[in-house]
């Protein structure tokens, strides 16, 4: 069984930075390409970033090109995203997964495991 487990989120002012980790568990980690989600309240889950499984290529959201940035730790079964320049737009409940099919990455269609969440706030 895989589970994802998401930290490092919080509280932060506009312009301020936050660095999300997923530590996942099971031993196939580095064979599996890797996405953040986010869901704000009233919204549907959107696309964020992804990053293949060998870490050389990475695919972000046009909305958090430039100030976020996906990578992965394979000996330590983390991914990670840093966030740099905050805006309070910014504010979701930010999701780990684990893409288990080919196709699009920015789809959720395609991932079948998930982290529980962790909340990132955004004050202005």
């Amino acid at each position: 069984q895989v589970q994802l487990v998401e930290s490092g989120g919080g509280l932060v002012q506009a312009g301020g930075s936050l660095r999300l980790s997923c530590a996942a568990s099971g031993r196939t980690f580095s064979s599996y390409s890797m996405a953040w989600f986010r869901q704000a309240p009233g919204k549907e889950r959107e696309f964020v970033a992804a990053i293949r499984w060998s870490g050389g290529s990475t695919y972000y959201a046009d909305s958090v090109k430039g100030r976020f940035t996906i990578s992965r730790d394979n000996a330590k079964n983390t991914v990670y995203l840093q966030m740099n320049s905050l805006k309070p737009e910014d504010t979701a409940v930010y999701y780990c997964s684990r893409k288990d099919s080919s196709g699009s990455y920015t789809s959720p269609n395609g991932y079948n495991y998930w982290g529980q969440g962790t909340q990132v706030t955004v004050s202005s």
